[in-house]
């Protein structure tokens, strides 16, 4: 299936820029603490409504068709960004925008890629693939988030004598990005076929997949619980929610703002490429050991405790990019190893629609919950500071305890059914 890398890397690739880069483009602007993680949290509003379109891209069919021109429309939509870099003046509300529209477009990637992939092959051959969906779309993070971060530094010492030394380095690397891109583009536009099981398997699918749907709402209208189980999940996830950006505000900062006042090469190489390593390896090997139906102790007690890393490198920066890259990589691991313990909270709410997702903080209800936190962490830490606000956030690992031993008990007193969708 020469398909499946190039698939879901040509929606990795957007997505990394809207999650992870957005935000240092907005510091870069010169937009404060408080108004960056505002926009970088609205950002993921697209992805908490892909709940309301689902039933209506899945009617539409023709994904093949569909996931061809959204490719084209997000490649145009990279362009776009990239000239909006260029001059001596850049808006950031225009910036947004574009990053906002491109949002919107990977969420309907990511409905119509999945809805293509289940056409394509049936489910014991989506389980045999899900290694390589996994890896593609972390690859193409790495090359997104870190070589391209990396590639801004360099751009921005090498441009050192413009007077838009910034804007036009942010301009080549997304451009460079788009030219990337394109070859994911044109390689679909000739390997993505229409799908290979015959129109009544297709019919039938469909037809399953709409009853499953009304199963899922019936589900929850009934359960009387599901609200205090949405409540938990917010309280299980707020320490990563809060930490989320903050980490990065934490490595950009001068010394005399509370930071460690990393240059951008540091950060690409530290967040963006050993951490994003080492949250893929954490989150390979939580998905290992995840259980369909309880809660796995070691993952829900291990998600809080990496802001406990950052706590600690407030009290002790550390001496160089060696020990600030150990650090990150204990951090990320943490986080994917134990980010798979959130699944038994979807699976109460969604049944087993989100079996074969490969990045958790997609899912809508995920997003939903993190949204608040994320958006208002800037604003905290400018009040209170980086050595209190992770302080706080490590605190906060009691309540979120205490909320996944809480989910524990209703999901235990109401047994699930599997539901295919």
């Amino acid at each position: 299936m020469k398909w499946i890398p190039t698939l879901f890397a040509a929606e990795a690739i957007p997505s990394a820029m809207i999650t992870f880069v957005a935000l240092l483009m907005f510091l870069q602007l010169g937009i404060g603490w408080d108004f960056c993680t505002l926009l970088c949290g609205l950002l993921s509003l697209p992805w908490v409504l892909k709940s309301f379109v689902r039933r209506k891209v899945r009617q539409a069919g023709r994904f093949s068709f569909i996931l061809r021109g959204i490719e084209v429309l997000m490649f145009l939509m990279l362009c776009l960004l990239a000239f909006c870099f260029n001059g001596l003046k850049v808006s950031a509300y225009l910036v947004f925008a574009c990053l906002f529209v491109l949002c919107l477009l990977c969420a309907w990637h990511e409905l119509a890629a999945r809805m293509y992939y289940e056409r394509m092959l049936r489910p014991r051959q989506q389980r045999l693939y899900n290694g390589p969906k996994m890896f593609a779309s972390q690859v193409s993070t790495i090359l997104t988030y870190g070589v391209m971060i990396v590639l801004v530094g360099f751009l921005e010492v090498f441009y050192h004598n413009r007077r838009n030394a910034i804007s036009y380095s942010w301009s080549t690397a997304v451009y460079l990005l788009a030219g990337f891109y394109l070859l994911f583009v044109l390689y679909n536009f000739f390997t993505l076929k229409r799908p290979r099981i015959n129109d009544s398997y297709q019919r039938e699918s469909l037809g399953n997949a709409v009853r499953a749907e009304i199963r899922v709402i019936d589900r929850i209208a009934h359960k009387p619980n599901w609200l205090l189980v949405v409540i938990a999940l917010a309280l299980f996830l707020l320490p990563q929610s809060l930490m989320f950006y903050t980490r990065v505000l934490f490595l950009i900062a001068p010394a005399t703002e509370g930071g460690l006042g990393c240059s951008l090469q540091w950060i690409g190489l530290a967040q963006g490429t050993v951490g994003v390593i080492a949250f893929s390896l954490g989150l390979g090997l939580g998905y290992r050991l995840s259980s369909r139906r309880r809660l796995l102790w070691p993952q829900a007690v291990v998600l809080p405790l990496s802001p406990v890393v950052y706590f600690i490198m407030t009290l002790y920066p550390p001496a160089g990019l060696l020990s600030l890259c150990v650090a990150t990589f204990v951090a990320q691991l943490l986080f994917g190893f134990g980010l798979n313990a959130c699944m038994v909270f979807v699976r109460y709410i969604s049944g087993e629609r989100y079996r074969s997702t490969i990045n958790y903080l997609y899912i809508p209800i995920v997003s939903f919950v993190m949204l608040p936190a994320i958006a208002l962490s800037g604003w905290l830490v400018e009040r209170i500071g980086f050595p209190t606000f992770f302080l706080i956030d490590s605190l906060l690992a009691i309540p979120a305890w205490l909320s996944a031993y809480a989910c524990y008990r209703i999901t235990s007193a109401s047994p699930q059914k599997t539901y295919h969708t």
